[in-house]
């Protein structure tokens, strides 16, 4: 995918991700570390410019370049960005799994809502989250430029196991 050099990020096509299933067998991805507080990253850009260098230099950028957050704490999060192959420097890692997709469109502050949208729809399919992943579709300044901001949720479900109690005879 070619852009054009006053666009950093391509725009994004919400429709093969939005209420579809996505799977990864063993997906190359980068790893970092992000700090935030309460949630909001501090060092996003850094990490960006340090990891997207040392990616291009390897020659291993992804035709879709990816972004994903994991976050940990209030403190912290990982970010994981998609890659064609083994990044020297960086750390790697693989991501297997199948994981229900939604597309949201919002300021990055309805993250917390469009989490709770997210359970409600992953339990409607039957499902626990098992772990959630944030894809951030386009930089700020370019989700201004587009005038959306998509964030895509990407929940990895378990098989919801219902318990039922049994009434046991002869006990009241």
């Amino acid at each position: 995918m070619t852009k054009p050099e006053d666009e950093c990020c391509p725009r994004f096509d919400p429709q093969p991700w939005d209420g579809k299933t996505v799977t990864w067998e063993g997906r190359p991805f980068v790893q970092d570390k992000l700090w935030c507080l309460f949630h909001i990253p501090l060092n996003f850009g850094r990490v960006m410019r340090r990891q997207v260098a040392r990616i291009e230099a390897a020659g291993m950028m992804d035709e879709q370049m990816i972004v994903l957050t994991a976050n940990e704490t209030l403190w912290s999060a990982d970010v994981y960005i998609s890659v064609a192959g083994d990044v020297p420097g960086s750390r790697m890692t693989r991501l297997s799994g199948t994981f229900l997709s939604k597309v949201f469109e919002g300021h990055y502050k309805e993250v917390p809502n469009w989490m709770r949208q997210m359970a409600d729809y992953v339990a409607a399919q039957g499902r626990q989250i098992k772990r959630q992943f944030t894809y951030y579709t386009t930089c700020p300044k370019c989700a201004q430029k587009y005038g959306k901001n998509y964030v895509v949720l990407l929940a990895e479900g378990n098989k919801k196991v219902t318990v039922t109690k049994s009434r046991q005879s002869g006990l009241r």
